[in-house]
């Protein structure tokens, strides 16, 4: 069960990619796979669109492996819960929703307590939901995501181009990155923020007028959303992919630029340090600051644009970390033996 919108290309999203590469990939690893594109306002349906899920669960036969997204499972106990003995129910968790709002995670941790397995996209989000939904430890599972191989950026000499890919919403902290560059203004630099600019359009007028404000706007540009080969193009010649996210359960973007050897300057919230992991000698193939704290973000900003040596660092850093990253036939895997240990003998 899946998100209608997950091939939007006007709203790309790190879950729906992983949907879709997940499919994929179990697919290609034999697995028959029906997709139901699900219409609704999630995680917050309506009564008819609940009641079409709840319609199309009974339509399954006895038995049946079902692997929801998150973001259609999570707020409808009352749809899974009953049909949770007759259908083997297991659910793809993105993101928690008990920080968004404090009824969304009550009815989360009934749905998730009623299903057979959970895969999350994190270790992070896997031990958050032991501890705050107090979930049985042999039923939760993480699958990373993975990332394709990539050719190595080459960059500039000097550091100067940023880049972050992100929806424009105040989650990701495009608010606080403005401050920030407007502290290191007196600096050489450029930065390129791609992402869907319609999911909030009240956050993306006020940051316009911030950028205006500082005097940016020839300096920051909101590109709107990019995939395949723009997305790609727009990794190209980048020296430090920059994230400043309030929460981030993983980060695909972060290992995305990894597999071209870009490295990364991000906050350390939730799953990032994970996502942003380190090279085989231990080195951090890039820098992490406290979210939400501009004066930090700044602070690393300078030190990047300004210590040829600490660039030159993160960046073998980065090229060795790159080394260690997974592609999606591991992560289809890693799902497929969830799915195998629910699957009726």
């Amino acid at each position: 069960m899946l998100p209608n919108d997950i091939d939007d290309p006007a709203t790309p999203s790190g879950g729906n990619v992983y949907d879709r590469r997940l499919c994929q990939g179990l697919t290609a690893a034999g697995w028959s796979v029906r997709e139901h594109p699900v219409t609704g306002g999630w995680p917050r349906p309506d009564a008819a669109e609940r009641a079409g899920l709840a319609a199309l669960l009974d339509t399954l036969p006895d038995d049946a492996v079902v692997l929801l997204d998150g973001l259609v499972a999570s707020t409808v106990p009352e749809v899974l819960v009953p049909r949770a003995r007759r259908l083997r129910l297991v659910v793809l968790l993105h993101m928690p929703l008990d920080a968004e709002e404090a009824a969304l995670g009550r009815a989360e941790r009934t749905t998730l307590a009623s299903a057979a397995a959970v895969v999350t996209t994190s270790e992070w989000t896997r031990r958050h939901l032991l501890d705050r939904y107090a979930l049985s430890a042999d039923r939760v599972y993480a699958a990373a995501p993975g990332v394709d191989p990539a050719p190595l950026t080459v960059g500039t000499q000097t550091g100067r181009e940023l880049l972050c890919v992100a929806a424009v919403t105040p989650q990701k902290g495009h608010d606080v990155l403005v401050t920030a560059l407007a502290a290191v203004a007196g600096l050489d630099w450029h930065c390129r923020c791609v992402g869907s600019t319609a999911r909030d359009p009240d956050f993306v007028a006020r940051l316009r007028r911030q950028i205006d404000g500082h005097h940016l706007a020839d300096r920051v540009h909101l590109t709107g959303p990019l995939t395949g080969a723009e997305l790609a193009a727009a990794y190209d010649g980048t020296d430090l992919l920059v994230l400043a996210s309030r929460g981030e359960t993983y980060g695909m973007v972060v290992t995305e630029a990894l597999a071209r050897g870009i490295p990364v300057l991000a906050t350390a919230a939730n799953g990032l340090p994970e996502a942003v992991g380190r090279a085989p000698d231990g080195g951090r193939p890039g820098l992490l600051v406290a979210p939400d704290d501009p004066d930090a973000l700044a602070g690393a900003l300078r030190r990047w644009l300004g210590d040829d040596d600490l660039r030159r660092d993160l960046r073998r850093a980065a090229e060795r970390r790159r080394d260690t990253l997974t592609d999606w036939t591991v992560t289809a895997a890693r799902v497929a033996d969830v799915l195998t240990r629910v699957r009726p003998v």
